[in-house]
């Protein structure tokens, strides 16, 4: 039996909770005739968008830890359940997608880890944040006989800064949801009628939180020219970080910045497909999904050359520094440039896009999970 942990696919784990619609129906369906697939939730009204998974003869079935992966009360329930599933003598093994866990919890362990942003980059978190990131995550690397990571740049994070095993590491990409596709005429003009969008424009996906970079990307485009498209700014918006926003004012780019907070995952296809470029100015990814999901859409992409970025763009891409606005607003101006570019780029990232899918991360995932059980 393959116990998931699925209490964190909530709104509050946007990244997680796209990991986890990803790659459950996924492995559901790759299950060898003897295997049994287990969701542990949170509660039925979380779980409900896993319910069609479930099967009558229970290989995929559900059971609940009333317990968030923020209280102290899960380190006692989820070892309970998991006992419980063990008294019937299958070999179990246990995934928790998020580093806060039951750092006992009684069956052999398999975790995902993104990033390591709080430790790589000081300025995203407050010291006793980076101090709590620390210890939770060693306390968890100990529980676990296998780990996920997502790139291999977060392994290699892994192995270098905190001396994990690498034999203990396994690199996993993310895979890209079938419905990132380019998107037929119709449907990119009911996005822009719907947000009210030129023809032409620049596009950021993503959140607001300090590593993503926003500030330097709105000083670059402050350098083009006036007559450059307007940038789009879409995704989740956290109050907490201003500082994009009162770059854009400061910079007197007011009337050529739209900020669209977040678009429903049902627009987004057809807004990465309107885009004339996708522009992904993060100073560190564990992965960097977006800018997959705008390849697969046939969008051409501009990026930082940071991190795990190059590792899943590979040359399907257009890179910059992302320290250097300077060195942005001319990968900018030299793609808005060059029609030929553009297509160029965006033939190279739908066939680097098609590389990725869920049926892959699931397959080496459950590899990773009968490894583990052995």
């Amino acid at each position: 039996t393959f116990v998931l942990d699925i209490r964190t696919a909530t709104p509050h784990f946007p990244g997680i909770g796209r990991y986890l619609a990803g790659l459950t129906p996924a492995l559901a369906a790759q299950l060898a005739p003897d295997e049994r697939l287990l969701l542990l939730g949170a509660d039925t009204a979380q779980a409900a968008q896993f319910e069609h998974l479930l099967t009558p003869d229970a290989r995929v079935s559900i059971c609940y830890v009333p317990a968030s992966p923020f209280s102290l009360s899960q380190q006692w329930q989820v070892p309970q359940a998991l006992r419980k599933v063990a008294a019937s003598g299958e070999p179990l093994v246990y995934h928790s997608p998020y580093y806060l866990m039951s750092y006992r919890p009684a069956a052999p362990t398999v975790l995902t880890v993104y990033d390591l942003i709080p430790i790589l980059l000081p300025d995203a978190a407050t010291a006793r944040a980076r101090l709590l990131f620390r210890l939770t995550h060693r306390l968890a690397w100990r529980a676990a006989r296998q780990i996920i990571a997502i790139s291999a740049t977060t392994a290699n994070d892994l192995a270098t800064i905190f001396g994990v095993d690498r034999r203990h590491i396994t690199v996993i990409p993310l895979g890209v949801d079938a419905h990132f596709h380019p998107q037929p005429l119709s449907e990119r003009e009911r996005v822009r009628s719907v947000y009210g969008l030129p023809i032409s424009f620049l596009l950021y996906v993503g959140i607001n939180k300090p590593h993503k970079n926003l500030v330097n990307l709105l000083e670059a485009y402050a350098q083009l020219s006036s007559q450059t498209p307007p940038l789009v700014i879409a995704g989740a918006w956290d109050r907490r970080y201003p500082e994009a926003m009162q770059a854009a004012n400061r910079l007197q780019l007011a009337d050529r910045v739209r900020f669209l907070g977040p678009a429903p995952e049902s627009d987004l296809p057809g807004l990465y497909s309107a885009a004339t470029l996708f522009v992904f100015p993060s100073r560190y990814e564990g992965f960097g999904l977006p800018v997959l999901e705008a390849m697969a859409c046939g969008t051409p992409v501009a990026c930082s050359s940071a991190s795990s970025l190059p590792e899943v763009a590979e040359d399907a891409a257009l890179y910059f520094d992302p320290m250097q606005p300077a060195s942005i607003a001319q990968t900018l101006q030299s793609l808005l440039d060059d029609d030929a570019l553009r297509c160029r780029l965006a033939g190279k990232g739908e066939q680097r896009a098609r590389q990725f899918t869920w049926a892959r991360t699931a397959s080496a995932t459950l590899a990773v999970y009968r490894k583990a059980v052995s």
